[in-house]
């Protein structure tokens, strides 16, 4: 069976993160949703995405196809409901699909939309429909993810000169690097991947995951259930956040609760808060409805597009979404939506011209040996002319 992971209305609800990609792409816990669904089902997955993102994440179609929406998390259940499904069945969850199986013939027909005859499944769902359900959720998939990618493996041992709390909940991949740092991992699991490190005076509290290549920079702070995704860096004071990959927060600051995509910088004692004055619920920035809506969170710090940058001694208020390959800077608070391709600040910003932004994003990917392809280019010009609309006004 071809497993294709689909995008249904939920993926314009969690843009700006996924202006850039499938929503199985985005990483909750330790794996993307997409490579969560791969070791489960022990497939290859391709994606039934927005038509300027197939030129790059391509649906390979097969004479037999199990779509799954790509923002829902699997476990055990859901994955058994899947598993008894037929050709032609498809599995929901009120108003959501949740996953159907069909040949080529009909292939043409599906839509992510619910189907009338599709069965209900009666167990819980988590799903990644929201941008704050990112780091909402982060705590139970580290557990789950860390769980699946350590099960009947032996852990690397870490050195002497660590203090550790909690060591059989830690589970160190090779290559992985550190000394003189406490790592507590009681509350939950602590995962250090691949050709990591961790440098001097660093404290972590578990549900921590720390992917490969990525680095905890000396004395930081780090609070889980927290994410610092692959070739990343991390500094300072980090709460219940997610960095997606290749992002840098390598200075002090707080960072919390908060979404960083990839390609990302937080320039040095960049802060957000995640807490208002009044303690009320936050509201951010959802672009289906053009307002801010209510998250019920009394907690919500960051949302950051990729590509995007901000300059030293950036404060971010209460809830902002900062959109694709903006590059903030000056005194104040910005403004707590941040439309994409801009340059400025709380005190007026202009945008951000295309040719001058693939400038700065080819030689930022070069530093980590990668490059911008022409399928990334037209990605990008795309969203520079559907996001017009939000810098003119």
């Amino acid at each position: 069976m071809n497993l294709i992971l689909f995008d249904d209305h939920s993926w314009d609800n969690l843009l700006p993160l996924t202006y850039t990609k499938p929503a199985a792409e985005l990483r909750v816990g330790i794996l993307k949703i997409r490579e969560k669904w791969e070791i489960h089902l022990n497939k290859k997955a391709s994606f039934l995405t927005k038509g300027y993102l197939q030129t790059k994440y391509t649906a390979a179609i097969a004479q037999d196809n199990l779509l799954v929406n790509g923002t829902v998390l699997p476990d055990k259940n859901i994955i058994s409901a899947i598993n008894s499904l037929g050709t032609g069945e498809s599995l929901k969850k009120g108003n959501t699909l949740l996953a159907i199986i069909t040949d080529t013939s009909k292939f043409d027909l599906i839509n992510p939309d619910l189907h009338d005859n599709a069965k209900e499944y009666t167990g819980e769902i988590s799903q990644i429909d929201y941008p704050w359900k990112i780091f909402s959720l982060n705590g139970q998939e580290i557990n789950q993810d860390y769980h699946l990618l350590t099960k009947s493996r032996k852990s690397g041992s870490l050195s002497e000169s660590v203090n550790i709390i909690g060591q059989d909940n830690i589970f160190v991949e090779e290559g992985f690097k550190g000394e003189f740092f406490t790592v507590n991992a009681s509350e939950g699991p602590v995962y250090l991947g691949a050709d990591s490190e961790i440098m001097e005076g660093a404290v972590i509290r578990g549900p921590f995951a720390l992917c490969e290549h990525a680095t905890i920079k000396l004395s930081s702070k780090i609070y889980g259930p927290t994410t610092i995704g692959p070739y990343s860096k991390a500094g300072g004071e980090i709460n219940n956040a997610v960095i997606q990959g290749y992002s840098n927060k390598g200075h002090d600051g707080f960072l919390g609760n908060a979404v960083i995509g990839e390609w990302c910088n937080l320039g040095a004692d960049t802060n957000n808060s995640n807490l208002k004055n009044n303690y009320a619920d936050v509201k951010i920035w959802n672009y289906p409805s053009g307002c801010f809506i209510n998250t019920g969170l009394q907690f919500c710090g960051l949302v950051m597009g990729d590509h995007s940058k901000c300059g030293i001694n950036t404060m971010f208020n209460t809830g902002t979404v900062v959109g694709v390959s903006a590059n903030i800077f000056g005194s104040g608070f910005p403004r707590n939506f941040i439309p994409s391709f801009t340059w400025g600040g709380a005190h007026g910003s202009k945008e951000y011209k295309i040719d001058k932004a693939f400038e700065t994003m080819q030689l930022v990917m070069e530093r980590r040996g990668l490059g911008l392809s022409e399928a990334d280019k037209d990605i990008y010009q795309r969203i520079f002319r559907d996001t017009a609309p939000y810098r003119h006004k």
